[in-house]
């Protein structure tokens, strides 16, 4: 009786799988990536941090931008938990372990949000003392003590789903207890609830008060858009990296990657709509207030070219990269979009970010960057992406590049620590066995 109300182990289901990682293997590139993030954020911030008046605030935007890029993978591989479990979905088994581990590493992005309390006043214009009377109407909202209180919301809403899924998950190895999928699927429906609420509002809170005469009720669907295809993009790459390394190599094979690049396609474009939606009622109204936010991008720091960029290459270029099925279904070329998916979510990162940073001597630095208007080919497009590619930061680069590789580091260390997926979870068989139509 006890046996039929549990799942059977996988030696029944997949004897020749491979569930746990072989003693000391994948150690070399967990603490190469560990410490080469340790390095790259350490050093970036000790300098940063020590500096003064815009070079200190320029760091501070460069490590936001970062910060919100990377946090978007984790906060999306929470969401592809829930949505598993409430769907009660089959195919993805195999694949949600990754997503637990890379969830996991929420607890560090809290840890990694410090260097922003630190520096908000230099973020938020709202936040210095000096013009709070500027901001008196949004004062029961923007200010420094309760922008705290929900950053804490924001945090306990996501690391407590994390643990509560992935603890689940890992019991259920061990109990085979069709029960806790059941569980499971229970505490999806309103912790999604929570989830699109607690993102929305910390999209309002990080991003869009750094421009705070500025608001869309859309702003949080754009974000979390971009941010969700950058988890399926960050999945494909660390899974391929897992089946080359010898592990999962039976378990997720082409037809998973084939539904994880129909994933990532699908929230690229609806990024795209999202964006466009937000953009044609803007335009539409034509609002002072609203229409501003734009006006700044197409005028000024060369982000008119970036806007351009980010139109063909967050949607015409992979659009019709990855349309066709043998893409998708091709190591090479799907590790490709995924790549270049990335770069292009750090850069969407900048244009959100990086133009409300207005240094003192913004019009002079533009002036020395400037080509001459009609001496570059193409005209002001190249114009405009020398002034932004002048604009860059060395911080910009040792930020993402080290927060990335922490978080991909401590992905790896839940990877190593722990089964390599839900050695019992009731669909594991339909997962091992699912073909695409």
């Amino acid at each position: 009786m006890t046996a039929s109300m549990t799942a059977p182990p996988i030696e029944q289901v997949a004897p020749n799988i491979q569930t746990r990682v072989k003693a000391g293997d994948l150690a070399a590139a967990q603490n190469g990536l560990l410490g080469t993030g340790a390095v790259l954020l350490i050093g970036t911030c000790a300098f940063g941090m020590t500096r003064g008046g815009d070079e200190q605030s320029r760091f501070y935007f460069s490590y936001l931008t970062a910060y919100v890029a990377v946090l978007g993978i984790g906060l999306g591989s929470l969401l592809f938990m829930m949505i598993q479990h409430i769907t009660r979905s089959g195919w993805s088994v195999v694949v949600r372990r990754v997503a637990e581990n890379t969830a996991g590493t929420l607890p560090w992005m809290l840890l990694l949000f410090l260097p922003i309390v630190f520096g908000h006043s230099r973020l938020f214009e709202w936040a210095v003392p000096e013009r709070a009377e500027e901001f008196h109407g949004k004062a029961a909202f923007l200010n420094p003590t309760f922008f705290f209180i929900r950053v804490g919301i924001y945090f306990a809403v996501w690391i407590g789903l994390a643990t509560f899924f992935r603890r689940s998950s890992l019991a259920q190895d061990h109990s085979g207890d069709p029960a806790i999928t059941l569980r499971m699927a229970r505490v999806a429906a309103p912790g999604i609830l929570l989830f699109a609420l607690s993102v929305t509002f910390a999209a309002f809170d990080w991003i869009m008060t750094l421009n705070p005469h500025w608001f869309s009720t859309i702003f949080g669907l754009t974000y979390f858009s971009g941010s969700y295809m950058a988890f399926f993009a960050f999945t494909i790459l660390l899974c391929q990296w897992l089946g080359r390394s010898g592990y999962l190599r039976d378990a997720i094979n082409v037809e998973h990657y084939h539904d994880l690049g129909k994933l990532m396609f699908v929230f690229l474009v609806f990024w795209t709509y999202t964006n466009f939606s937000q953009y044609m009622l803007i335009w539409y109204a034509n609002l002072p207030d609203e229409t501003q936010w734009f006006a700044v991008r197409r005028e000024h720091g060369g982000w008119g070219a970036v806007g351009t960029l980010l139109i063909v290459g967050h949607f015409f270029v992979p659009f019709a990269f990855l349309m066709s099925r043998h893409i998708k279904r091709n190591p090479l070329t799907l590790a490709a979009g995924a790549i270049f998916l990335l770069v292009i979510h750090w850069i969407d990162m900048q244009y959100l970010v990086l133009p409300n940073f207005h240094p003192e001597h913004a019009g002079e630095a533009a002036a020395h960057a400037r080509i001459a208007e009609g001496n570059a080919l193409f005209g002001p497009f190249t114009d405009n992406l020398g002034e932004w590619l002048h604009g860059l930061q060395w911080t910009d680069f040792t930020c993402v590049l080290g927060m990335l590789s922490l978080i991909a580091g401590a992905t790896v260390l839940n990877v190593r620590r722990h089964n390599l997926l839900p050695t019992r979870d009731p669909r594991l068989a339909e997962s091992l066995a699912f073909l695409n139509q």
